[in-house]
């Protein structure tokens, strides 16, 4: 067990980062969590500072009160029109509300503690965050700050040392874009080993509130009551431990005392001893997770030992890759847990977050969790079932309002509280977007494939997306061969050339319709519901084939394509799907390269290049993979901390690119599906030898990967005995594997 007078940990390799300055900006503090908690840490010794979230702090601003829209009644109508050939009659199909953006995600407060007494500024400075353990430290001369999130007890974890800590202790909520008309109460109280700090907000016109407290244990010196806080002077250790609830009413402070007061072992005066018994708690949980998969690219040492800030400056480096896809798996587990990552993961520094904060299901929530099954990341699953199960209430409510249908129709922007379908305009006709459950409940399939056992939650929401479908497509709505036709349709966020936003058989739309149904199915074998379904799914049509030789983003004669934009919808059935694929449907997989060849990248938004990457990797071509790559890490998204960013140039903090990275990777290396295995089918000529170790493959069987230039070796450990095809650039055969049995296969020259 590490005491406090042991030296600073250090990382191995690339499963960390490091700065030789504090942090100035909240971009760049290190970030711990444990899927609820959120920590950023600046590390500086005068002034050390963590901004506390929380995954349920939202601010309310009217939103919580939306409801869907209701206007079913009116659908038959809309569909008359625009199969009648009015290519805008979708523009007025609202209630005529403004645009209603879901509640903000927003900080809770910042700890800090001031000092008050010179900690050694003489020498050298240094911070990092190991992956490995969640643990941020920063020290200088005999000064060393240590924070983590605890997953084991739900805390903020913060301990102290130096020879004579002076310094003065605060709890603030005055961050970046906090409203003014906050009530704000603060709450000290002295205790015999330290202090209670309590600080609870209350936003304006509200009866939610939200409420932190902070136990802090002192060992030496003194502690009093200050203006703002509490003094500690002539200290050896400061241990703070820091919860925050969002409630309506009054909170029970004295039984939120008493709960971090239990966290503590009996050895209360060994404070350096309570700190590692938390630690040893928490990475019980955290490392076991975090170290299931490992990207080694054989980077140079030299390389690998820079600051992230410095390594970020050779965008072309194998070692700022293998960080990145270290980074990326960290912060991805650190966000999940009771939700899963919002746009800007699970922190915050200011209360003005673009885009809400929200979780973005129409791309971004589902490309930060590209890697959840083939990582070893369940935890990401659950994550993302937890927002799920917990709105099927809401997607029933969407179901009924907007088209007058049974089942469940998932909402494009939610707060994590309200799942209806109440962000929408003329511009964004979202309350239109049927594809979104699908897409949602895509990687609980995937998992559940992994794991080789179906969950009945699973299989119960797909149940209600088929039904959805049974009543949405409807036989009174065919096309001259008749076919079902999906009207309404809505390509997030696109528009035809020669139309308005919502449309008629949006390429997603059809690829979810028909992928829900033949799911559903599968999920409930030997059922009439089971044939009823699949019978419903081949009478959806094909997907249509442009002019230019593209994959149509619209498969409704006379709709064309608008090519500039930053989504690749369209290209749902190659990713995540395997609908199209260059083994299967080669033709489709064709016209799907030439859309994405015709595809531009609009406004350089991060997901827009790494979905770009993701579609790229499964139609096997991996220069497109290295361009897409090369704008990300060429365009200065990353902050120092390893978060990234939504633009170029760190414009508009957002855990996008940082989170689908790792997924990019995966897709590039090993791809599978129940009965396939494909070997590196797009890896980047940048990158000719490494190792990947512990990817899950859909068939049951873990899997590492090394490669070189001349060869491949991969092994598999198999939980289940099944036969596959194996997929390489050597060509196709059977792939027999027995539950218990390794397999090594060795493959030629690349």
């Amino acid at each position: 067990m590490r005491r406090s007078a042991d030296p600073p940990p250090t990382t191995t390799h690339h499963h960390g980062t490091w700065e030789p300055a504090p942090a100035v900006r909240w971009e760049d503090a290190y970030l711990s969590g444990n899927g609820r908690h959120g920590a950023l840490v600046f590390g500086d010794p005068d002034d050390d500072r963590v901004i506390v979230t929380h995954h349920t702090l939202v601010r309310p601003n009217g939103a919580e009160r939306a409801r869907a829209p209701r206007l079913a009644a009116e659908l038959p109508a809309l569909q008359d029109r625009l199969l009648a050939g009015d290519l805008t009659a979708a523009e007025d199909f609202t209630d005529g509300r403004p645009l209603q953006w879901v509640q903000p995600f927003h900080p809770a407060f910042q700890t800090r503690l001031r000092s008050r007494s010179a900690v050694g500024a003489e020498r050298g400075y240094r911070r990092s965050v190991d992956f490995t353990t969640g643990e941020t430290t920063a020290h200088r001369g005999d000064w060393r700050s240590r924070v983590f999130v605890s997953r084991a007890d739900d805390v903020i974890v913060q301990h102290v040392t130096a020879p004579d800590l002076t310094l003065d202790l605060t709890q603030e909520h005055q961050l970046p874009g906090a409203p003014a008309r906050l009530t704000v109460g603060h709450g000290t109280l002295l205790t015999p080993d330290g202090a209670l700090l309590n600080l609870r907000v209350r936003y304006p016109d509200s009866d939610r509130s939200y409420t932190g407290v902070t136990l802090a244990v002192v060992t030496g010196g003194t502690t009093r009551l200050a203006p703002t806080g509490v003094r500690i002077t002539g200290a050896t250790e400061v241990l703070l431990l820091t919860r925050v609830r969002r409630h309506t009413g009054e909170l029970d402070v004295a039984a939120e005392t008493r709960a971090l007061r239990a966290l503590l072992p009996d050895e209360r005066h060994e404070h350096r001893h309570s700190y590692d018994t938390l630690l040893d708690r928490h990475l019980a949980l955290h490392r076991t997770a975090y170290d299931r998969v490992t990207l080694d690219l054989q980077a140079d040492a030299t390389e690998r030992a820079l600051p992230g800030s410095e390594l970020l400056k050779q965008p072309r480096s194998p070692a700022l890759l293998e960080r990145l896809f270290a980074a990326g798996r960290y912060h991805l587990l650190s966000a999940s847990g009771l939700l899963p990552p919002r746009l800007t993961g699970l922190w915050t520094g200011d209360w003005n977050t673009a885009w809400s904060g929200a979780f973005t299901n129409d791309a971004n929530l589902n490309l930060q969790t590209a890697s959840a099954a083939s990582a070893a990341l369940p935890e990401v699953t659950d994550a993302l079932a937890s927002l799920i199960h917990r709105q099927l209430d809401d997607w029933r409510e969407n179901a009924r309002a907007v088209f007058g249908a049974r089942g469940v129709v998932a909402p494009a922007h939610t707060d994590g509280e309200s799942g209806l379908s109440y962000h929408f305009s003329r511009e964004y006709p979202l309350h239109l977007w049927t594809a979104g459950a699908d897409w949602l409940l895509k990687p609980l399939v995937d998992h559940d494939e992994t794991r080789g056992e179906r969950d009945p939650r699973t299989a119960a929401a797909l149940a209600e997306v088929a039904l959805f479908y049974e009543d949405f497509l409807t036989s009174n709505r065919t096309d001259p061969d008749g076919q079902l036709v999906l009207v309404p349709s809505y390509s997030p966020e696109n528009r035809p050339a020669n139309g308005s936003w919502g449309a008629i058989n949006a390429a997603m739309d059809l690829s979810a319709a028909r992928h829900a149904l033949h799911t559903a199915a599968d999920y409930h074998p030997g059922t009439p519901e089971a044939d009823r379904w699949r019978a419903l799914a081949h009478r959806l049509p094909p997907h249509r084939v442009n002019a230019d030789g593209a994959l149509a983003e619209w498969a409704w004669p006379g709709l064309e394509d608008t090519y500039d934009h930053r989504h690749l919808s369209h290209l749902y059935g190659v990713w995540p799907l395997d609908e199209i694929n260059p083994y299967d449907t080669p033709e489709l997989a064709r016209a799907a390269h030439r859309a994405l060849q015709l595809r531009g990248a609009e406004n350089d938004s991060a997901h827009g290049h790494l979905h770009h990457a993701l579609v790229a990797a499964r139609l096997r071509d991996g220069e497109r993979v290295a361009h897409a790559l090369g704008q990300v890490l060429d365009g200065d998204f990353f902050h120092a901390s390893l978060m990234s960013a939504h633009y170029p140039n760190r414009d508009v903090y957002n855990a996008d690119a940082a989170h689908t990275l790792p997924g990019v990777l995966i897709e590039t290396l090993v791809q599978s599906t129940p009965d396939r295995l494909v070997l590196l089918p797009a890896l980047p000529a940048a990158y000719p030898q490494g190792q990947l170790t512990g990817v899950r493959t859909r068939f049951g069987a873990e899997l590492d990967l090394t490669w070189t230039p001349d060869t491949a070796v991969a092994v598999l450990r198999p939980s289940r005995t099944h036969r596959v095809e194996l997929r390489t650039s050597s060509g196709t055969q059977p792939l027999e594997l027995v539950a218990g049995e390794d397999r090594v296969l060795t493959l030629g020259a690349r």
